[in-house]
């Protein structure tokens, strides 16, 4: 069995065929997939996934850094309503995207703060998205280290030594497509950091691994992604899939 931590499989991209990318999803193995938010935008379509496969889509709550605007406190609220009311298995995605746009930056960074707040409330973990903002995103969380916080580093974008700073942070390192990539520092990653402080993700419908790229990605992609990591890791594809679905399985707190 595998798990694909995160795919925005309600985005639009789907719209045509999300009830048969589910379906090859969990014909391949793949029996859950988590959906992390974007912002209330979403939640709607997020939520009728989880409708529709109960047991294989878990939903998450949050505001992305991107979807940051003029409104991000009514946003905030939004989450903080949802995650009262509703069962989530996560916060996020959130973090810090210095690429985009740099318009809200301030605004990012009181996000993030009140997300990390409300992950250690209610003791779930929290997904971090990071865009040329992984020194900025370390020194956030230094704030938060005697804390009960845990959580994902989400298409982990550093380096060996950044990623063995991010599991002293006590946060697994999350690997997608990249890894499949001829000239992705990802591979020298896997190599040097433990199967224990890895788990899989798609980043669904974006980040496609060989040999689909330049496709839309899905949840079932997520096979070539455990194989390419036994590849890397001179392990079998059976012991990858063990060993991170127990990691996915710990963090996300999945019976």
């Amino acid at each position: 069995m595998l798990i694909d931590t995160h795919t925005h499989i309600y985005a639009e991209q789907f719209d045509i065929d999300r009830t048969e990318a589910i379906q090859r999803a969990i014909n391949n193995g793949i029996n859950l997939l988590l959906l992390p938010a974007i912002d209330k935008s979403t939640q709607n379509s997020l939520l009728d996934c989880v409708t529709k496969f109960p047991k294989n889509c878990l939903p998450m709550i949050g505001l992305h850094p991107t979807s940051v605007k003029e409104n991000y406190r009514e946003e905030l609220d939004f989450v903080k309503n949802e995650i009262k009311n509703n069962k989530y298995y996560g916060i996020g995605e959130t973090g810090l995207d210095y690429y985009w746009d740099k318009t809200f930056l301030k605004e990012q960074e009181i996000a993030l703060r009140e997300q990390i707040e409300l992950a250690i409330e209610y003791s779930l973990p929290i997904v971090l998205h990071s865009r040329k903002s992984l020194n900025e995103l370390f020194n956030i969380l230094k704030d938060y280290k005697k804390t009960s916080l845990t959580g994902v580093f989400h298409c982990f974008p550093g380096n060996v030594i950044e990623a063995k700073k991010a599991i002293d942070f006590g946060f697994f390192i999350g690997i997608g497509g990249v890894v499949t990539y001829k000239n992705s520092d990802m591979a020298e990653v896997v190599k040097n950091i433990s199967l224990n402080n890895i788990i899989l993700e798609t980043d669904s419908p974006y980040l496609t691994p060989v040999p689909y790229r330049g496709k839309r990605n899905e949840s079932a992609y997520i096979k070539d992604i455990a194989e390419a990591i036994a590849i890397i890791k001179n392990v079998s594809l059976l012991e990858v899939a063990d060993i991170t679905t127990k990691n996915a399985k710990q963090l996300f707190k999945i019976n």
